[in-house]
């Protein structure tokens, strides 16, 4: 499930957009963004298994009693709950992109169609087997990526140059957020944290488990990058430099090296795919977020953990219906995700330190470290964007 919502049609559009308007320069954000998604993915997976309980379940118990619990609850409603219900509108409207292109059909009866489904699984409680379908479809995707990055050949110079020597270009830092955002997904953490108490139950051995978690996650992860590099890279040969600005119609084209013609059919699939799996698992993790903040029961069948899922699902709906630019959409949605990070991240870090819940599984002091430095970074990216939005610099 967290893989689903890692390679969705956010990570596919925000990386093409990155590489069509600044070709490898923005490189470096997504290397510290897969280290940072395997450090906070991590103490995500060791909570759940540890503690057997979700990041805001344990949030909640870690801050009892004191004047400031009450704000912590209210900012994962706030932060995961309704930004989930922006980020849904940008799953539901990469979905239908693709299909729009080519059936001729206009885009909000797509939308309609995606939500429709989405709603459909979630309301089913047995969307396993269609999940491993749509995965399988990201991966199919991702190995054509992956294939014209080869044919591609992208200068070994200029690659390690933009993932080794830090650059904002002008113009560049809303899509730097954005590229974090995508892939440092904020309520990956609350529903991995979840999930994993599904995948490993208790009658494992913790140790076992634990290593199971790890490896699963460094796989998944480092997969998400390396097809995030395909396609930034795949797009920066396409279109950076050539004065042809991406849209819906010829955001494909970075695939007619290896498909010719077929690309923006096979793409339209992919991105439907994608988006559907997402549009799936944001109002999964938004409920798991809200019902565990506010101590309400978790289970799938609660009618406040369905009613929390719809409410997401029909706002990502609605907005993705009555029609927003849909590149616009998607990365507004990803830039969002970047600046609620600092928060989340800060959430978790205070819980993996407790030494109540977890034990000896706390944190130590370099994990301590390196989270600390994805906090700093992210506030300071944010922080840089606010000021221009204000007009300060």
């Amino acid at each position: 499930m967290v893989a689903a919502a890692f390679i969705g049609p956010g990570t596919v559009t925000t990386a093409t957009v990155v590489g069509a308007g600044f070709g490898y320069a923005l490189l470096w954000a997504l290397l510290f963004s897969v280290v940072a998604t395997a450090v906070l993915q991590e103490m995500s997976a060791r909570l759940g298994l540890v503690t057997r309980k979700g990041l805001s379940e344990a949030l909640r118990e870690t801050l009892a009693g004191r004047w400031y619990g009450t704000l912590a609850v209210f900012l994962v409603v706030a932060a995961v709950g309704l930004g989930n219900a922006a980020y849904e509108a940008g799953n539901i409207t990469g979905a239908a992109l693709g299909l729009q292109g080519i059936s001729g059909l206009p885009g909000w009866v797509w939308a309609l169609a995606v939500g429709l489904s989405a709603g459909a699984l979630l309301a089913s409680g047995r969307y396993t087997l269609i999940e491993h379908v749509l995965v399988a479809l990201v991966l199919l995707m991702s190995l054509v990526f992956l294939l014209t990055f080869l044919m591609v050949r992208p200068p070994m110079g200029t690659l390690m140059a933009g993932l080794f020597q830090p650059s904002l270009p002008p113009g560049s830092l809303l899509t730097a957020i954005a590229l974090i955002g995508t892939t440092v997904v904020p309520y990956n953490l609350f529903l991995h944290s979840s999930t994993v108490q599904e995948k490993w139950p208790q009658n494992l051995p913790l140790g076992e488990s634990l290593k199971a978690a790890r490896l699963d996650t460094g796989l998944s992860i480092g997969l998400g990058g390396l097809i995030t590099l395909a396609i930034m890279s795949t797009s920066a040969a396409a279109f950076f430099g050539s004065g042809v600005a991406v849209s819906a119609v010829n955001i494909a084209q970075q695939l007619e090296p290896l498909l010719g013609p077929a690309a923006r059919y096979f793409f339209a699939a992919g991105l439907f795919a994608a988006g559907l799996s997402s549009a799936v698992a944001a109002p999964l993790a938004a409920a798991y977020a809200v019902c565990g903040a506010l101590g309400w029961d978790r289970g799938l069948s609660s009618p406040r953990f369905r009613l929390v899922w719809l409410g997401v699902l029909l706002c990502g709906t609605f907005f993705a219906v009555i029609g927003t630019k849909p590149l616009a959409a998607i990365l507004f949605a990803q830039a969002a995700n970047g600046l609620l990070l600092p928060v989340c991240a800060l959430f978790l870090l205070l819980v993996m330190n407790q030494s109540r819940q977890l034990g000896d599984y706390r944190n130590g002091v370099i994990t301590n470290l390196l989270g600390l430095a994805v906090v700093l970074v992210t506030i300071g990216l944010g922080g840089l964007k606010l000021i221009q939005v204000f007009g300060l610099a």
